[in-house]
């Protein structure tokens, strides 16, 4: 959803053109310019661009967005499209949440994120919940500080050990409600029709298409 507050014909429209994708990740870069792709968009990632990648510093998904979307919007001069998104885990009160790139560490092993996962979950007994959601929050902002926000999300069961090796992130220990594969196990376009990201992407499209 967009701007809690907004009425619908404030939302600024986004027009055919470059975009910041406000992103360092190269699986996440990947989807996003996937989802873009039939809207006349440019996208060009953070990194082509050597903008830094800013302290995620807020306390929710949006706010986390919100600030990467626009630092890289005003270091850039264009619109720039954020991502913040993260697994949350019904048995570790909401963890890892808006920590999950950090569970992985400097060097990014999600390996080593998935077992950790799969360890404190153990480790709050035997009859702990394996329910768990993935949660995605996009910001759309423009150099003059302008910020339209969108989240998105999917419910799902925690699967030990991981499956597949599709996607990227907690996608392999992850299955949809509904589904017997793992994120890691279907087809990239698939997983780009249901998940949490492709749930805040349609209401962006929606919103400013």
């Amino acid at each position: 959803m967009s701007g809690e507050g907004k009425e619908p014909q404030a939302i600024r429209k986004l027009t055919p053109g470059k975009l910041v994708i406000a992103s360092h990740n190269p699986g996440k870069i990947r989807e996003i310019a996937a989802l873009l792709g039939p809207y006349g968009v440019t996208p060009i990632s953070a990194g082509e661009l050597d903008l830094p990648e800013p302290e995620e510093t807020g306390t929710t998904f949006v706010a986390n967005a919100e600030l990467k979307a626009l630092q890289a919007a005003d270091l850039s001069g264009l619109p720039a499209l954020a991502d913040d998104s993260g697994l949350c885990v019904e048995a570790l009160n909401g963890d890892p949440g808006i920590f999950s790139a950090r569970w992985a560490g400097p060097s990014k092993d999600f390996d080593a994120a998935m077992r950790l996962v799969e360890e404190r979950m153990q480790a709050t007994g035997p009859e702990h919940s394996r329910a768990a959601h993935f949660v995605c929050a996009l910001a759309l902002a423009w150099p003059d500080g302008h910020v339209e926000w969108f989240e998105g999300r999917v419910d799902g069961q925690l699967v030990w050990p991981p499956r597949g090796d599709h996607g990227f992130g907690y996608d392999p220990m992850f299955v949809q409600d509904g589904m017997d594969q793992s994120y890691g196990e279907i087809d990239p376009d698939h997983k780009h029709a249901i998940s949490h990201r492709a749930d805040a992407f349609a209401q962006l499209v929606k919103a400013v298409f």
